[in-house]
C-alpha cells in the first residue's frame, strides 16, 4: 500500500449546506488523500441562504497562524495546499506566509479563486479581499474560477465573457500568466443543453473542454465539489484533461442524482451516496 497524499485545505466549514470542507474532506478522503483543515472560518450555514440575524459567522484568522507554527514544529509536510472560501483579506497574507514554510519542490498549489457568482461578489467578499486574491492566484499552479471570478481575475467586465470557443480559450490563455499556470474554468457551455469546464494545460500548453449535459437546476457547492475532484485525481497522478473530465461528468452525475431525490437546491447536491465511484 502507497502512503496517502497529503494535503493542506485551507477552508471554511458550514454547518449546514453541502460546501466548503463538508464536500472537500470526504471527497479527498474517497480518492485516496489525506485532507488536513486550515479553518478560514465556521458559518452555521453556507452564504447562499438568505440573510438571517440567527445566521453565525466565526472568523478564524487568529487561530491560522497558530495552526500553521504547530505543524510546522511537528514537522510536517504537504503533497498539495488547497485553497478556497477566505474569511477575509488578512488571511492572504498568512496562506502566503503558509507557503513559504509548506511548499516544497514537488507541492502542486491550487487556489480556487472564491469570489463570487453569477456576475457578483459574494457579499463576504470585499474589494480588498477581491485584490488579495488575484495575488494568491498568481502564486498557484492551478486555478479553478467560474465565469464571475475569471472577470475579477482578469479586470473584465461580466457582461462581456466570451462565449464563443474561440473567446473562451483566449480568456484561458490569459489567465494562465503566459503559460505559468493550469486554469480550469467552470460553467462553460459550447452549444445548449451542454455546461461543463475549459482548460489550460501548463505541461502541454494546450487548451481543451469537457462537457456534460446540462440539467435544469443550480445547486451551490458545486464548484467545491469539482475543484475537490479535480484535485483528487491530480493527485493520483492522473493528467489534467482526464482530470477535468472526470469533474465535470461526477458534478452532472451528483447533481441528476439531487434532482431525482428532489431535495431543496440550497442544501447543496446529495454526493454521498456516489462518492464509492470516486474510490
Amino acid at each position: 500500500m502507497e502512503i496517502a497524499p497529503r494535503i493542506a485545505a485551507i477552508q471554511d466549514i458550514s454547518g449546514f449546506g453541502r460546501c466548503s470542507l463538508t464536500v472537500v474532506l470526504p471527497v479527498l478522503s474517497a480518492m485516496g488523500s489525506q485532507c488536513c483543515p486550515l479553518l478560514t472560518a465556521s458559518l452555521s450555514a453556507h452564504t447562499a441562504f438568505p440573510p438571517s440575524d440567527k445566521a453565525t459567522f466565526l472568523d478564524l484568522t487568529g487561530q491560522m497562524e497558530g495552526t500553521t507554527a504547530h505543524w510546522a514544529e511537528l514537522g510536517v509536510t504537504f503533497d498539495a495546499i488547497y485553497s478556497g472560501f477566505l474569511g477575509s483579506a488578512d488571511q492572504i497574507r498568512i496562506i502566503e506566509d503558509f507557503y513559504r514554510k509548506f511548499r516544497g519542490e514537488h507541492t502542486r498549489v491550487l487556489v480556487d479563486p472564491v469570489m463570487g457568482d453569477h456576475g457578483k461578489p459574494y457579499r463576504t467578499c470585499t474589494p480588498d479581499l477581491c485584490a488579495k486574491m488575484r495575488q494568491l492566484a498568481d502564486q498557484a499552479d492551478c486555478i479553478t474560477p467560474n465565469w464571475t471570478e475569471a472577470a475579477l481575475l482578469l479586470d473584465e467586465d461580466y457582461a462581456n465573457r466570451p462565449t464563443e470557443e474561440t473567446g473562451i480559450r483566449n480568456w484561458l490563455e490569459r489567465l494562465s500568466l503566459d503559460g505559468r499556470r493550469s486554469v480550469v474554468l467552470t460553467g462553460v457551455s459550447l452549444t445548449e443543453g451542454q455546461i461543463g469546464a475549459g482548460y489550460f494545460d501548463r505541461i502541454t500548453g494546450t487548451t481543451g473542454f469537457a462537457m456534460a449535459h446540462q440539467e435544469p437546476a443550480h445547486f451551490p457547492g458545486t464548484g467545491d465539489l469539482f475543484a475537490s475532484v479535480l484535485l483528487g485525481a491530480l493527485m493520483r497522478g492522473d493528467e489534467l484533461p482526464g482530470s477535468v473530465r472526470q469533474a465535470v461528468d461526477f458534478v452532472q452525475r451528483c447533481v441528476a442524482c439531487t434532482l431525482e431525490v428532489g431535495t431543496p437546491p440550497l442544501e447543496g447536491v446529495q454526493f454521498e451516496p456516489l462518492l464509492k465511484e470516486l474510490v
